[in-house]
């Protein structure tokens, strides 16, 4: 009962935190967010005693957007300002969305009187309106292509898209989408330069200059490795291998001693009489034997260490000025160990046995080592793109 009693109560408390949330909602104005709670609330038994307070609110929150929405829409249409077209636009299609989430709940009732919504048929507006916001966005579409701009042309391209997405293939929006696109990408000429004085695997090079491996494709930006004379790139993007360092093979060796009690067969128990005590049924009672073991670890490491240092620099070759520069430290442990041991076997812990099946293994050669570090320099250097990126190609 006082679990019953406790739910009913969490029950009301929570109902109660939700009705004053919504009449919050509706006080500041957030009237789709009342509306969209509401709702939720009501998809499920809406009959129900404990929901009747949901339908006054939504039905309140109903009028007042609707209101808001209309009263909008007039003062908008007032201006006769057509780059409020869109605004217009999107204000109808609101209000009929708002309507059709209502729809469906009907018909709804409080303590048996029920509860009306006025729709309204908006479907000539949101004609209207789409032809309205189409046209003028068009045209301004076409305007900003008469420039030269990267910028304004990915500007024109979102322009476009919008008038695509609400009425494709109006005029020849995807043709002049397609050339706002072309127009707006940015092309980047990547090159690698080794001030190292040492000799860096070609294959490192291939793989740093392989960008359909990185992952970094965006809308306005391509990457070449290679130059082409059909482009003409917009930044230069420099890979300076500045230095590399590799340590010398080191083995290193330390003795670890291991000991433990463990149990090695049993022996009965005596009792004060020296003779095999026995358990309630008659049994002899046994007991385990427990012996310490002691065993000597001969842990052996193998160590290799090899660091690339570059620098980044993007150049913006319109300009000839350095946008960004960046250095990146990159490096690869070569790391193993394995051992032998003298002693008792037994007083190894799981680690130790497993280092035992290790065998020695051959260092990788200089080369390798360069060629692994530089796969943490992709990494960085992906990272870093997708910097880039972000920062002067996403519009």
């Amino acid at each position: 009962m006082k679990k019953i009693l406790l739910l009913i109560l969490s029950l009301s408390i929570f109902a109660c935190s939700t009705r004053k949330q919504l009449e919050k909602a509706v006080s500041y104005g957030n009237y789709d967010e009342a509306i969209a709670t509401t709702i939720k609330k009501l998809s499920t038994s809406k009959n129900a005693k404990r929901k009747q307070d949901y339908i006054p609110t939504l039905q309140d929150a109903y009028i007042k957007a609707t209101e808001r929405d209309l009263s909008t829409i007039n003062h908008l249409k007032n201006d006769n300002n057509p780059e409020m077209y869109r605004e217009i636009y999107e204000l109808y299609l609101n209000l009929e969305s708002r309507q059709q989430v209502i729809k469906p709940l009907l018909p709804l009732s409080v303590n048996g009187k029920s509860v009306t919504f006025k729709f309204n048929n908006y479907s000539n507006d949101i004609v209207a309106y789409k032809e309205k916001t189409s046209d003028y966005l068009y045209e301004k579409g076409l305007d900003l292509l008469e420039q030269e701009d990267k910028n304004i042309m990915r500007e024109a391209y979102h322009i476009l898209e919008y008038v695509e997405n609400i009425n494709p293939n109006y005029e020849n929006t995807r043709k002049l989408m397609e050339e706002a696109h072309q127009r707006g990408t940015s092309y980047v000429i990547v090159s690698i330069n080794n001030d190292t004085q040492q000799i860096i695997p070609q294959r490192l090079e291939a793989d740093l200059l392989d960008f359909d491996t990185y992952g970094i494709d965006n809308f306005w930006s391509v990457y070449h490795a290679q130059q082409s004379t059909d482009i003409k790139y917009d930044y230069t993007m420099e890979l300076n291998l500045k230095r590399i360092n590799i340590s010398p093979e080191k083995i290193t060796e330390r003795i670890l001693e291991r000991e433990k009690e463990i149990v090695d067969g049993w022996t009965y128990k005596l009792d004060t009489n020296g003779n095999v005590a026995k358990d309630s049924l008659g049994n002899d009672i046994k007991i385990d034997k427990i012996i310490n073991v002691k065993c000597r670890l001969n842990e052996i490491k193998q160590f290799k260490t090899s660091q690339i240092i570059a620098d980044v620099v993007h150049i913006d070759l319109k300009t000839n000025q350095i946008l960004d520069s960046f250095t990146i430290d990159s490096g690869f442990i070569f790391e193993h160990f394995y051992a032998n041991a003298k002693g008792d076997k037994r007083a190894l812990n799981k680690d130790d046995i497993l280092m035992l099946k290790n065998k020695r293994m051959p260092f990788p050669n200089n080369e390798q080592m360069v060629y692994d570090t530089g796969e943490d320099l992709k990494i960085k250097l992906k990272k870093h793109i997708l910097a880039i990126n972000r920062r002067f190609f996403n519009y």
